[in-house]
Formats: structure tokens, C-alpha cells, sequence
């Protein structure tokens, strides 16, 4: 036989089941296997590495859900908002004599009778969201001309049986649901937790519609279920691609009583409880069958650059720099200190200091030339990065937002906070907004939250009955009128424009190369040689001389901001220039402090 025999994008559980089928054949006990893997990602995994077959794989997100029909192939890129346990299905029944399997699916494909040979499984359960603050620019672009609106309609895929019979492997889709079986009354009856996977039909057979509340719609998030994968694999706020099966069904709300175990034959401590929150249950969910982390050059599309080529990335570096410049109102000096803050990166942790960020804290703003040079910072740091966010601080803000992830126990879930970021994720604070007032104890513990970031890139998570600190990379830069009370950066600068001006219009390719610059050149590693080691010792031991109250933030300070000179130029090793340009720069920033 010439091809598959089975359609990976349209039916991907006729394919899952058809593996089952052939591992079964091969000697595969589903009594022993655990749900473990059979042969039926190798095939999904064979299928995306031919050429153009990702690009075949619809990206879900809130537009294309319009036209995706459920138990088709998805791709869906997010971070891990929530880890919401495991969850127990039923992977493996039998059909008189022979075993089927429910992976990938919420409902069961045919009708199952009570037995004690069903198997149950386990599976990880995550809430995922589009990553905060992702620009436009940085979305994958799919056309969705290329996909078909309705998957349902096209050829369909046949493959014989041994007895000749042909099977229409589109009559096995999970769409067609599964009658009201005696197993799925018993189980009603017992309250097992697993029933999710034995519901009835769609309330709307083949709707693709979502009815998403409005607090979520904008941000179109998905449960993805996950199979077969370490738990180290996958970590809150990280950002994955995943591919799997779309599924959903919003008659699988399961009540908080149903969920309740009465059966003797389970041990409820060995069970998870599938979340019964509504607004988790309206949302998409994907099987996930394949997934891959992303870091944030992954969101960098397009590039003509291949490789730092050093003298290439002085020619950008130029260019990026002068626009920088012309940004900040011709104010030179900021403009080298923002590339550097742009550039910068958590490379390690020593005794919970953060290694490697570099703050900054743009001084002499007010509110009108904040209006002007930080709105036009802002709106041109959209158009570098990838993942950017603002936050306007204020009194009432403070006395109001919610800004860190606070556990929500009656809904079973963790309710985001505005400092729940991704790795990469820039943040502007406009503090020039900010008069006296009194804070109350929200407005306190926001400003606590806010000082803890910027101190040591750190969030403390309220899970109600503790507290956890979690690790974060986001780039802060704080505009104020004089130095920041809250947000204590490792870099202050007055800011000096001499001109508004105005900018001109960036090429796309242009921009696409100063995007590849800035998420690429972070990236790179750095060494200091022995005799350059030397020579910044020297030179630290004589500005401590000089100047006794320099301590060991202020020289941390110099060394990230060696190497961050060394890599802006596209060389990993710092040199006696760069140096130099290190003392000048900060020469240069104390000049302007007194």
C-alpha cells in the first residue's frame, strides 16, 4: 500500500486508534502498558517532519476556532498559566472480545458496557493562554485560505479490513459521541471522575463555537491535556508549542457532587479531581501529542540573518543605536544605557541574587514628556520585542490591581496577576502619574510585590495558606520624575533629550534584522580571559579608593554591563575597548547624577 492510511491532519484518532490496533497485533497487553505510547506519535512525528506538513497544521487562536472542527489536528502556542493536576480516564476498554482505546479524546468512540477489564489512565491537565503581552508582529501568520473551513468535507481516507470490509475512518471521529451505554449510567451511578470521558453527544453537533466569558475571550485560552511526558518537562509560565487533537464538548461540566467517589473499587487518594470551575470547562481543549518549548527567538520570524557575524552586527548594532537615538530625543548617553538594558538577560542565580538583569530607571520625566518620548518608547519597543507590556502606576492602581497569582480554591484555579510574565517579557512602569495619597493594604502589599521584582526578579505567589516565591526574566524600565522610591533599579540615568523631532518610517526588513539582533545577541555566552580579569579587578580595587561607598552591586553592575558592551558587538570574549567604554558610559551616568 502506497502512503498512510489514515489521515493525520483530518482524522488524527483514526490514526491513534489504527496504531492501537496494530500494536495490539504485535503483542501490546493494555492491561500492563499504562497508556504508555504505542507507535502513535512516531507516526504524528513522521507525518510533521515532511516538508510543508506544519504549515498544514492550523494555528488555533480566536480567529481560526471560527472555521477548525473539533477531533481535526491543531497547533496552539501559550504559556502555562495553571497546572491543574492529573486527571484518570478510561484508556482502554473492551469491546466483546477486542480492546479500544479513548486516547486523545474526551468521549468514548463506541459503546462501552461496565467491565473489569477497563484500564485507567492518567493524563496532565494545564491552562494555557497566548503569551501576555505578545505584539501582533510576533503571531505566526496562517492563512486560512489554505486550510479547509469544514474538515468534515473532504475525500475521505479508506483502508480495508482483513475480511475485506472497507472502514470510513471519518465515521470513527469523536464528534459522533457515544450513546448512553450501561457503563456510562453505572458510572453516573458510582460518581467516578472519569466519566468525563463517557458524555453524551455535543449539545451542537460539529460547532466550533466558544462561548468563552468576557473576561477570557480576548485572551482565548486552552486546557491542554498531556500524555506521556515527565512532569519536569513542563513548568509554569514557560511558554510551549503544542499539537494534539482539538476537543469540545460543554456538556462535560461534571458537578462538584458527581465527582464525589462511592465506589469501593478506587482509592480516592489516588484520584485527581477533574476541575468542575466553569470558565475551565467552556474553554478549547487540545491533546496534546507533541509539544516543544519556545524561547523568544522562536517568536522572531523571518530574519535575513543567519549567524552573528560580527562585522554584520556592527552594521546593525549602528543602525539600531542611531534609532534609539533619535527615539530618546537625541539623547546619546540613554540610548546606549536602553540597548544595554535591552540586551540584558538572567543567566544564573547565586544565593537568590538575580545574574545577568540590568534595570533602568530613566529619570527627569514628567508627565508631558512622558506623554511624548515614553509613549513613543513604548509604541517603538511593540515593534522590537516580541512580548512588551505597560503599567501606568498610580495610587489607585496600587490600591486596586491585582498584580500577583493568588490561588482560587472554590474555582480550583490560579487567578493571573499582571506580574504573571513569560521569560523575555519587557515591562514600562510610567511612574510620572503617580501623587501622594495613602496606600491601603492591597496598595502596600502591590508596592512590596513591585520592590521584590526589581530587586531580585522574583514573585511571590498567594496560594492562600503559604506563599512561594517564583523566578521571573522580565526586563524592567521605570520612568519617574526623580529616582524611584519603589522599584529600586540597578540603573538610574537623568534623561537629557535636546529635540522631539520626529522618526522616520523603519523598513520591515530593517526591523526584522534589529529583532533578530536583540533576541538573538542575548542569547550568546560571554567570557572575561585571565589578563582581562586582571585589569577589572585592578581597576574596581582603585574606584573603591577612590570612592568608598561603591559595593558589590555597583561592581556586579559593571560587569554585566562588560559584558553586555562585548555582545552588543557581537563578540563573546570582553575586550580593553569594551572596557573602556564600560568606564566611560558610567563616567558619563554619575556626571549626570550630580
Amino acid at each position: 500500500m502506497v502512503g498512510l492510511p489514515y489521515d493525520c491532519l483530518a482524522n488524527p484518532l483514526g490514526a491513534v486508534r489504527l496504531t492501537f490496533e496494530k500494536a495490539l497485533s504485535s503483542g501490546l497487553n493494555p492491561s500492563t502498558s499504562n497508556g504508555s505510547d504505542w507507535g502513535a506519535i512516531d507516526v504524528f512525528r513522521q507525518f510533521l517532519s515532511d516538508d510543508g506538513n506544519i504549515s498544514q497544521v492550523p494555528i488555533l487562536n480566536s480567529t481560526s476556532v471560527k472555521y477548525i472542527q473539533p477531533n481535526t489536528l491543531v497547533r496552539f502556542r501559550g504559556m502555562i498559566q495553571d497546572m491543574l493536576g492529573n486527571e484518570l480516564y478510561v484508556g482502554a476498554y473492551k469491546d466483546g472480545l477486542n480492546w479500544k482505546t479513548n486516547k486523545y479524546s474526551d468521549v468514548c468512540q463506541f459503546q462501552m458496557d461496565y467491565s473489569p477489564d477497563m484500564r485507567l489512565w492518567e493524563r496532565r491537565l494545564l491552562y494555557c493562554v497566548p503569551v501576555p503581552g505578545l505584539n501582533s508582529w510576533a503571531e505566526p501568520l496562517e492563512s486560512l485560505s489554505n486550510h479547509p473551513r469544514n474538515l468534515t468535507s473532504q475525500q475521505r481516507e479508506k483502508r480495508p479490513r482483513e475480511d475485506g470490509q472497507v472502514v470510513d475512518h471519518m465515521e470513527l471521529e469523536s464528534n459522533q459521541g457515544c450513546p448512553d451505554s450501561p457503563i456510562t449510567k453505572k458510572m453516573r451511578e458510582d460518581g467516578h471522575p472519569s466519566s468525563s470521558v463517557m458524555q453524551e453527544d455535543m449539545a451542537n453537533e460539529g460547532t466550533t463555537h466558544f462561548a468563552l466569558p468576557d473576561s477570557e475571550r480576548n485572551r482565548f485560552p486552552c486546557l491542554v491535556k498531556v500524555y506521556d511526558s515527565p512532569e519536569s518537562d513542563l513548568k509554569l509560565n514557560e511558554i510551549f508549542e503544542f499539537i494534539g487533537v482539538l476537543s469540545f464538548d460543554p456538556e462535560l461540566a461534571i458537578s462538584k457532587d458527581e465527582s464525589n467517589l462511592h465506589s469501593s473499587s478506587f482509592d480516592e487518594d489516588d484520584l485527581a479531581q477533574v476541575p468542575h470551575s466553569k470558565f475551565i470547562l467552556q474553554v478549547p481543549r487540545i491533546h496534546c501529542l507533541m509539544h516543544k518549548k519556545l524561547a523568544i527567538h522562536d517568536f522572531v520570524e523571518g530574519s535575513p540573518i543567519t549567524e552573528a557575524n560580527p562585522s554584520l552586527v556592527r552594521g546593525i548594532r549602528e543602525g539600531l543605536l542611531n534609532h534609539l537615538t533619535a527615539v530618546l530625543g537625541n539623547d546619546g548617553v540613554a540610548a546606549q544605557f536602553l540597548l544595554l538594558h535591552l540586551l540584558s538577560r538572567v543567566h544564573s542565580r547565586v544565593e537568590g541574587v538575580a545574574v545577568g538583569k540590568l534595570s533602568l530607571n530613566l529619570t527627569n520625566f514628567s508627565k508631558e514628556t512622558a506623554s511624548v518620548f515614553g509613549s513613543r518608547l513604548a509604541l517603538k519597543l511593540q515593534e522590537l520585542l516580541p512580548f512588551t507590556q505597560q503599567m501606568p502606576l498610580t495610587i489607585e492602581y496600587l490600591n486596586s490591581a491585582m498584580l500577583v497569582p493568588k490561588k482560587d480554591y472554590q474555582e480550583n484555579k490560579l487567578v493571573s496577576g499582571a506580574l504573571q510574565l513569560a521569560e523575555g517579557s519587557h515591562m514600562i512602569i510610567d511612574e510620572t502619574q503617580l501623587q501622594a495619597g495613602t496606600l491601603n493594604s492591597t496598595g502596600i502589599e502591590n508596592a512590596r510585590s513591585l520592590k521584590n521584582l526589581t530587586e531580585s526578579l522574583q514573585v511571590e505567589y498567594d496560594f492562600q495558606y503559604y506563599k512561594m516565591d517564583m523566578t521571573a526574566d522580565v526586563q524592567l524600565l521605570v520612568l519617574s520624575e526623580g529616582k524611584s522610591n519603589i522599584l529600586p533599579a540597578d540603573l538610574v540615568l537623568p534623561f537629557q533629550p535636546l529635540t522631539t523631532g520626529t522618526l522616520e518610517t523603519i523598513d520591515e526588513e530593517i526591523l526584522q534584522s534589529w529583532r533578530w539582533y536583540l533576541t538573538t545577541l542575548r542569547s550568546l555566552s560571554h567570557s572575561i580571559s585571565p589578563e582581562m580579569q586582571k585589569v577589572v579587578e585592578d581597576d574596581l580595587v582603585a574606584a573603591r579608593q577612590v570612592d568608598r561607598s561603591l559595593g558589590s552591586h555597583d561592581f556586579s553592575r559593571l560587569l554585566t554591563m562588560s559584558k553586555l558592551i562585548s555582545l552588543s558587538y557581537g563578540e563573546t570574549n570582553l575586550s580593553m575597548e569594551h572596557w573602556q567604554m564600560v568606564k566611560e558610559l558610567e563616567r558619563l551616568r554619575k556626571e549626570r547624577l550630580r
